[in-house]
C-alpha cells in the first residue's frame, strides 16, 4: 500500500509538472526529464514483468496500477525529445532521432500502441493477456533503443 501511495505521489508530481515540461529552458533539462521518466517507466515495467514471469505473486489490482503508471510515463518521456536536446548533458540519444524524425515518430506511435494494448490487458485482469502485451511493450522498447539509443559505456 505504501508503494502504491508513493507511486501515486510521484505520478501526481510529474503530472503537475507536465505543462511546464513542454517549455524546457535548457537542453539539459529536457535530457534529465526524459531520462527520469524512462528510469521510472523501467522500474514500473519491471514490476509488471515480475508478475508476468511468476517471480512475484500476481495481483491484478497492483498490476493494473503499475501499468497505468507505465502508460503515463510513456507519454511523458517523449515530450522531452526537443530540438537541441541531443547535446547539453550526457545522453545516449543518437542523432538519428533528430535526423530521421519521421522514423522516430513512427517508433513513438508503435510505443503508444503497445502500451495501450498493455493498459487494455491490465484492465481485463487476465494474466495471459498481460503477459502477451508486456512482451509486446518490451519488443517495442528494444526496437526503438536498437535504432535510437547508443550503447552504454
Amino acid at each position: 500500500m505504501t508503494r502504491t501511495l508513493l507511486a501515486a505521489a510521484v505520478v501526481a508530481t510529474l503530472l503537475t509538472s507536465l505543462p511546464a515540461a513542454a517549455q524546457f529552458q535548457r537542453p539539459e533539462q529536457a535530457i534529465k526529464y526524459r531520462q527520469s521518466a524512462m528510469a521510472l517507466q523501467s522500474n514500473h515495467m519491471g514490476r509488471v514483468f515480475a508478475m508476468a514471469q511468476g517471480r512475484v505473486p500476481y495481483d491484478p489490482k497492483a498490476a493494473q496500477e503499475q501499468i497505468e503508471i507505465v502508460a503515463m510515463l510513456n507519454k511523458m518521456q517523449f515530450v522531452a525529445f526537443i530540438d537541441g536536446s541531443d547535446k547539453g548533458a550526457p545522453t545516449r540519444a543518437k542523432p538519428e532521432i533528430w535526423a530521421q524524425r519521421d522514423k522516430f515518430n513512427a517508433a513513438i506511435a508503435k510505443s503508444e500502441e503497445s502500451v495501450q494494448q498493455l493498459v487494455t490487458a491490465g484492465r481485463s485482469g487476465n494474466l495471459d493477456q498481460i503477459k502477451a502485451a508486456a512482451g509486446g511493450v518490451g519488443q517495442t522498447c528494444k526496437a526503438c533503443h536498437d535504432v535510437f539509443q547508443a550503447p552504454a559505456n
